[in-house]
């Protein structure tokens, strides 16, 4: 109790510089878990880009590249899944619902994606959130479109405004002779579908009536009447997201797929797949911790050489003491504990510091990069990380200690010039 009060009157006489590195230490404490909080989140948070979806479905290539194009509208397919072969799959007794996705135009570098109004519905994103609209609704007329939130925003699209959809990704051949109209505008997700520009499968369908190898037909053109009365069903789609009926029958279903005989077909689990799709894209988490850590280490450092500089300030007051009949080992643990004080209020301000980040960040976060950090108290590795700071900075502090223990009482009364 001596020491602990000593001490304190000891932090007390030196407040300034006490309070400059406390806050350093809270600076990096905060940066430390912040970091970790802002990795555990991104994660959890891609992870969630789609959930409720059991199976995706596509012609056979490798799941983590079916998962990008398909639910990311990254890259592009092999080869497409038969408009048959869906259908014969999606009949199956184990299937609850299917969705189709159909990829390969653009609008302005955004994607374009064919599917039903079923996927409002069914896509569901962050532990089962809906898609809801921030203005009007699913498309309806033959010619209407559906536009993510990042689409409206970057190109300042309201209901009714025309859209051209461009044939391909990277192309200069535009269907503008049968244009889009802006039907709905989707709530941000901070999934891709902000940025994708969705119609109808037959719309996908009507717009190619008068193409062929990639390129218009001379001189054809069918009016939109006329297309509105075609059945226009699809020859093939680029994926399907699928439900089932009961989780046993994922596996099973699974296989038939992988086994389909007609076409070469492949079905992975989303949550599998955005795994594998994270060992890859992860290794960023890693470097931000590895950052954070060697700033902590600074802050740690900073302290350490302000013990150590106050060493020479302080020969009198460890003499007086060593005078007074305190062993070495008192003056030690006099600085450790010192230290210890420190790194304990440092990282009690870095805790403060970052719940008030997050107060003031996960709204903006949430809403700008679909990046949900909640406001939840410290986990057990969090903890972890904070006693590491800790006892590193006692640690630390062992070095100024080892130079107080050495000092003798002769040396701290020797007057230096």
């Amino acid at each position: 109790m001596i020491l602990l009060r000593m001490a304190l009157a000891s932090l007390a006489s030196r407040w300034i510089t006490v309070a400059l590195t406390v806050f350093t230490i809270a600076l990096s404490v905060a940066l430390f878990l912040g970091v970790e909080k802002l990795r555990t989140g991104a994660r959890a948070s891609f992870a969630d880009t789609i959930s409720d979806t059991d199976l995706i479905m596509g012609a056979r290539s490798g799941g983590v590249q079916l998962l990008l194009y398909s639910v990311f509208r990254i890259g592009n397919a092999t080869n497409n899944l038969s408009w048959e072969s869906y259908l014969d799959i999606t009949s199956r007794a184990e299937v609850d619902w299917a969705v189709p996705i159909s990829l390969g135009d653009s609008h302005r570098q955004f994607r374009v994606m064919g599917t039903s109004a079923e996927y409002f519905e069914r896509y569901k994103y962050r532990g089962g959130r809906d898609l809801t609209f921030a203005a009007g609704a699913p498309f309806d007329d033959l010619f209407d479109a559906v536009i993510g939130a990042d689409v409206a925003e970057t190109l300042g699209y309201q209901l009714g405004d025309p859209i051209v959809v461009s044939h391909g990704i990277s192309s200069f051949s535009h269907h503008d002779d049968l244009p889009f109209q802006v039907a709905g505008v989707l709530d941000k997700t901070g999934t891709p579908v902000d940025r994708t520009v969705m119609v109808s499968l037959r719309a996908i369908e009507a717009i190619h009536v008068d193409w062929q190898s990639g390129a218009r037909k001379t001189g054809a053109t069918t009016p939109a009447e006329v297309l509105r009365a075609m059945p226009l069903e699809p020859e093939a789609i680029t994926a399907a997201l699928i439900g089932v009926k009961s989780r046993l029958k994922i596996f099973g279903l699974q296989r038939a797929i992988n086994e389909y005989p007609q076409e070469p077909l492949l079905a992975v689990l989303p949550g599998v797949a955005l795994g594998e799709l994270w060992e890859i894209v992860g290794v960023a988490e890693t470097a931000l911790l590895a950052v954070s850590a060697m700033v902590v280490v600074t802050a740690l450092l900073g302290m350490a050489a302000m013990i150590f500089s106050g060493l020479n300030e302080r020969r009198r007051e460890m003499a007086i003491f060593r005078a007074m009949g305190a062993r070495p080992l008192v003056i030690t643990a006099l600085l450790m504990l010192e230290a210890l004080i420190i790194a304990l209020l440092g990282a009690a301000l870095g805790v403060g510091l970052l719940y008030g980040a997050l107060a003031l960040g996960q709204p903006i976060l949430d809403r700008e990069y679909g990046i949900f950090l909640p406001i939840s108290a410290l986990s057990g590795r969090e903890w972890q990380l904070l006693g590491a700071v800790v006892i590193a900075a006692c640690l630390t502090s062992m070095i100024p200690a080892w130079r107080a223990y050495r000092l003798s009482v002769a040396d701290g009364m020797t007057v230096r010039n």
